[in-house]
């Protein structure tokens, strides 16, 4: 196939749709642990957005994600249920819901669910230098 054609499917963007959380599997990603679950709903993954990656976590009591830090991606994480600490640099934070927290590239972060129901929330994520690529 000729590059043009590549580059143009590449660049065709994804088609507007509904769909419903119980179509996605929860997942168990690196470096999360307990019962730290995931469902990525949009992302480059899944037919959908290029640059973005929106899931809906839900961890367990005594769930965590090791601290880790993304070069150049950004987060929003939007806490919707429960309790817990969120580490960002050397500061923890406690969230419950309707808290969020807007988390800077380069910058460590960890999340502990200290509370005694599952901790779920939103994570919206998306890369500052415009290339696709998979967010873990």
């Amino acid at each position: 196939m000729p590059a043009r054609t590549r580059k143009a499917r590449a660049a065709k963007p994804a088609p507007a749709r509904v769909r419903e959380l119980v179509e996605f599997m929860w997942k168990q990603f690196p470096g999360h642990f307990d019962g730290a679950y995931s469902k990525v709903l949009v992302g480059p993954e899944t037919p959908g957005a290029r640059f973005l990656d929106f899931r809906i976590s839900s961890y367990e009591p005594k769930a965590y994600v090791k601290s880790h830090a993304h070069e150049s991606k950004e987060q929003i994480y939007y806490f919707l249920e429960g309790e817990g600490l969120l580490e960002l640099g050397s500061k923890q934070h406690v969230v419950r819901p309707k808290n969020f927290a807007f988390i800077p590239p380069r910058l460590p972060h960890a999340l502990y669910n200290t509370g005694v129901s599952n901790l779920v929330f939103f994570v919206i994520t998306t890369t500052t230098d415009n290339r696709p690529e998979r967010v873990g």
